[in-house]
């Protein structure tokens, strides 16, 4: 694989990295309004794309990092950061997540370079998956932006099967993910890195929609304060700074932003 982070290796397709998070997209309700936030947050940039004026892409130093729908309101959907898996067939893994008591919310429809389902796991919790040519070079594109995506969910060995199942971790093929299990959580690890943890504790029955199951993005940036002190100047809501009382400065924080969407800012140096 390529790991010059120019264009060169937008050439990479789902096959290439199967199993892995490979997209991250935000549906929102008012996409200006959400570009103002995660530019001030994040100092991203945004340009069109032929899907319609509803869509646009995010961009960290040139590299895309992130999808933006504002179509929250128009497909009655939730306002929410959902990551996205790289299949080698959207079809097959809809059939097999449907097949081990998932269930399917949209497609797989064509989403040119390639095509995209929105599925939920047998908890409700979102996610996406992609076949096709990646939107940005993967390394390229996780150096830029994410540093890792966690499930919260209520059993995570059990949250486990069913997405090695669905995604075909640990899987006979060449370059599958690898599944173990680290500091009571299970995490997937890609190439040597880990780009995905499970953490049980979710409660399926929870008032707070956040305590449910559900994917959260985590974004590696180089100043968590800074990010935390932008998120709060532009309408964001802060929910918890720092893994405990005595870190200074901070290399986590819990946020929201305006429309109620929550993330992870990580800092780079804990990647």
């Amino acid at each position: 694989m390529n790991r010059d982070t120019t264009v060169q290796d937008d050439v990479i397709s789902s096959e290439s990295v199967f199993g892995a998070p490979c997209w991250v997209s935000l549906t929102a309700r008012d996409e200006a309004a959400a570009e103002d936030y995660y530019h001030a947050v994040f100092g991203w940039k945004f340009r069109s794309v032929a899907l319609g004026d509803r869509f646009r892409i995010a961009y960290a130093n040139d590299v895309p990092v992130a999808g933006i729908s504002a179509v929250a309101s128009m497909w009655q959907m939730a306002v929410a950061w959902t990551p996205y898996f790289a299949v080698s067939s959207a079809d097959e893994a809809v059939a097999r997540g449907q097949e081990r008591g998932g269930t399917t919310a949209v497609g797989p429809i064509a989403f040119p370079p390639g095509r995209a389902a929105l599925l939920a796991d047998r908890d409700g919790a979102v996610f996406g998956i992609w076949e096709g040519r990646l939107i940005s070079g993967w390394e390229s594109w996780r150096r830029a932006a994410p540093a890792f995506v966690r499930l919260h969910t209520r059993d995570a060995f059990d949250a486990a099967m069913f997405y090695g199942e669905v995604l075909e971790w640990a899987s006979p093929k060449p370059g599958c993910c690898e599944v173990h299990y680290e500091a009571d959580e299970v995490v997937l690890r890609s190439e040597g890195e880990i780009v995905a943890r499970i953490h049980s504790g979710a409660v399926e029955a929870a008032p707070d929609p956040t305590i449910r199951p559900h994917w959260q993005i985590h974004f590696a940036v180089p100043d968590v304060e800074a990010c935390v002190g932008a998120a709060r100047a532009h309408g964001g809501t802060v929910v918890r700074v720092g893994t405990s009382h005595t870190e200074t400065p901070p290399t986590e924080a819990v946020l929201r932003d305006p429309d109620g969407a929550q993330f992870t800012v990580t800092s780079r140096k804990n990647r």
